[in-house]
């Protein structure tokens, strides 16, 4: 078992804002807060630091006391009922604001969010609450109107910086070919910092970086763009037929895909939409029982995109 201080996600979680990759709109608004916050909402991607920033805020900035909850653990309403309730109802003995960490709070039942607006406006007094989403639409509109919304975007540039000096610090070689490769699994991975690391990690033996060749060439991404851009339908019969050229391997499919956009001579606002389709079924894909499918309805939501 690997020992948990050799994991790097853990190991270079960032401890304080200034180690945060963040755009320039939430870090302005962040560096604001000093003894006090507003009721947060952070949306964002997996992997992009919604947590690593709530618990920055409380332990660095506001160094108060604070409840972590991950509500896809505990949806329920005796979560809102007991355990926030009992600890949002008391003042801090040191007279700092308390606050309440309500991590994926888009996983709680609209019957739970519903409690936990009742809660935020009875103890606001004393205490604030974070709340981290991956979807926004998912938050229902009474708890977003009593909340000040960030939507957290990582720069790429800063992401691909930052893999590259763990990788120093842990003292990896890495050769001309792999700088190129190491670039395009960031950016494969992008906005999903942790799942990058995790797999620049997976990617060193004997510390040398050693990312091997994509099981996917490129004549089968052009006919995927094209099989988008032309027809879906006669796409999905093509990869069936054609699954040895990437093992069956979907999720690999998406992620070289996204690359492979990433590169295309197309509309940037396109561009940057279709990333985000991208991104959300490769998400969607570590709870999906059929990842055909869900990459079929992938390809499908970039077809409506073009």
């Amino acid at each position: 078992m690997i020992e948990f201080d050799k994991i790097w996600v853990e190991k270079y979680r960032p401890n304080k804002l200034d180690d945060v990759i963040l755009d320039e709109a939430s870090l302005r608004v962040v560096s604001q807060f000093e003894d006090e916050i507003p009721n947060l909402l952070f949306v964002g991607n997996p992997g992009t630091g919604k947590t690593t920033l709530a618990r920055i805020i409380v332990n660095d900035i506001l160094k108060c006391n604070y409840l972590y909850i991950n509500a896809s653990d505990e949806s329920g309403i005796d979560t809102i009922r007991h355990n926030i309730t009992n600890f949002a109802q008391t003042k801090s003995f040191d007279g700092k604001v308390k606050v309440v960490i309500l991590d994926e709070a888009d996983g709680l039942t609209g019957q739970a969010q519903a409690a936990l607006r009742n809660t935020m406006e009875s103890f606001a007094k004393y205490c604030r609450f974070i709340l981290t989403a991956n979807y926004k639409h998912k938050i229902i509109p009474a708890l977003q109107s009593r909340c000040q919304s960030l939507d957290l975007k990582p720069v790429i540039d800063q992401a691909v910086k930052r893999c590259y000096n763990i990788l120093k610090t842990e003292k990896v070689n890495i050769s001309d070919e792999q700088k190129k490769k190491f670039v395009q699994l960031v950016k494969r991975f992008f906005p999903d910092l942790r799942k990058t690391i995790n797999e620049i990690q997976k990617a060193v033996i004997d510390s040398e970086l050693c990312i091997s060749n994509s099981g996917t060439d490129n004549e089968l991404l052009d006919k995927v763009y094209q099989g988008v851009v032309t027809d879906t339908i006669k796409l999905r019969k093509y990869l069936i037929e054609n699954e040895d050229r990437f093992q069956g391997d979907y999720d690999t499919l998406l992620g070289t895909f996204l690359d492979h956009i990433y590169l295309k001579q197309i509309d940037d606002m396109k561009k940057k939409e279709m990333i985000a389709i991208i991104a959300d079924h490769l998400y969607k894909s570590a709870f999906v029982v059929d990842k055909e499918i869900n990459a079929f309805a992938c390809f499908i939501s970039l077809e409506k995109c073009l």
